[in-house]
């Protein structure tokens, strides 16, 4: 009479491995490096974030439609230019890629802002200047980095 306890827990393990074995999302693209980008990738992403400048600043906005913010500016042009996922946050892309010193900057890094945290990007697109969404109200543009007022942030440099 007994008999079929054993058989009845074995079932119910089985059901609980398939329900553990279910399929996991893809990780997050912070929690595992980018790929490294080509020379040309590099100048194709400066040549894009270029192509949008004057496109509307909109806080959260990540299309040339509703607008950019920093990082949604950043993650569009990887995105669309390299095949590249990019986090979504400033914070976040402080973390991601390589550093790099600031002498060896090239088309395509990107430029962070900010002392301990960053909390302004770019994309720096050579000769000393890169393309970025600075603010409401504004729209994409491109800077120095030499510029009055650039000049005076602690700037990271990052390489994918």
């Amino acid at each position: 009479m007994l008999f079929w306890i054993p058989r009845l827990l074995a079932l119910a393990a089985c059901l609980l491995a398939l329900g553990c074995a279910s399929p996991r999302l893809p990780p997050s693209p912070a929690s595992h490096p980018p790929s490294p980008l080509s020379a040309e990738q590099s100048n194709g992403v400066a040549i894009h974030a270029l192509g949008l400048v004057g496109t509307p600043y909109r806080y959260g906005g990540n299309t040339p439609e509703g607008g950019f913010d920093c990082s949604g500016l950043i993650g569009y042009v990887y995105r669309h230019s390299a095949g590249q996922a990019m986090p979504r946050t400033v914070a976040r892309l402080a973390g991601f890629g390589r550093p790099v010193a600031a002498s060896d900057i090239r088309s395509g890094d990107l430029v962070l802002f900010g002392a301990a945290t960053p909390s302004h990007a770019g994309i720096y697109v050579g000769d000393g200047q890169f393309v970025h969404a600075p603010s409401t109200g504004g729209e994409v543009r491109l800077d120095r980095l030499d510029g009055v007022y650039w000049s005076r942030q602690p700037v990271q440099v990052r390489r994918l």
